[in-house]
């Protein structure tokens, strides 16, 4: 390169890191009216999750998508469910979550793996968007080989058509 380019490129990459490091000012906190103390004190005892919510919390309670036959988007009742748990895995950067994708009986094994593994990707997506950390995720799929009910119609096959949340580190 000629000595003009880099130059050039040199004050470019200095003014590119200078517009990069933004001075902060920290202001002195204003006293707060007794009502507003009042509501944050309530916001700091449910602010942050804990493993023992796991077990408590009625949101975190719930820990199976359901799906449409033949379907990998995930129906919008469940979207509560994914903001709660992606707000769980923010909160605790060591918990581990394995989502575990499922299928009704219809269709070949091969088939129902490849379908399993694209709703456990799905549900994956949801909780990366909502605010999860990918590297806290792992996708496995069953197919059709863990039922959790055997009848042969629609009620229990929509039952079966689902992927769980299971905490392997909390």
């Amino acid at each position: 390169m000629n000595k003009t380019v880099r130059v050039a490129l040199i004050a470019l990459m200095c003014v590119g890191a200078a517009a990069c490091a933004k001075k902060q000012t920290v202001q002195p906190q204003q006293p707060m009216p007794e009502q507003a103390t009042q509501t944050q004190s309530n916001e700091s005892t449910t602010g942050k999750y804990t493993p023992a919510d796991l077990d408590t919390d009625a949101c975190l309670r719930q820990r199976v998508v359901y799906f449409d036959f033949d379907k990998t988007e995930i129906k919008p009742e469940f979207q509560q469910i994914m903001a709660c748990h992606a707000k769980y895995l923010q909160d605790r950067p060591t918990a581990q979550i394995r989502l575990e994708g499922n299928t009704d009986e219809r269709g070949t094994r091969e088939y129902n793996l490849g379908l399993g593994e694209r709703r456990g990707n799905a549900v994956s997506s949801a909780l990366q968007a909502a605010g999860g950390s990918a590297s806290q995720l792992s996708v496995v799929s069953y197919g059709k080989e863990k039922p959790v009910c055997r009848e042969h119609n629609e009620d229990c096959w929509s039952k079966n058509r689902r992927v769980e949340i299971v905490y392997t580190a909390e």
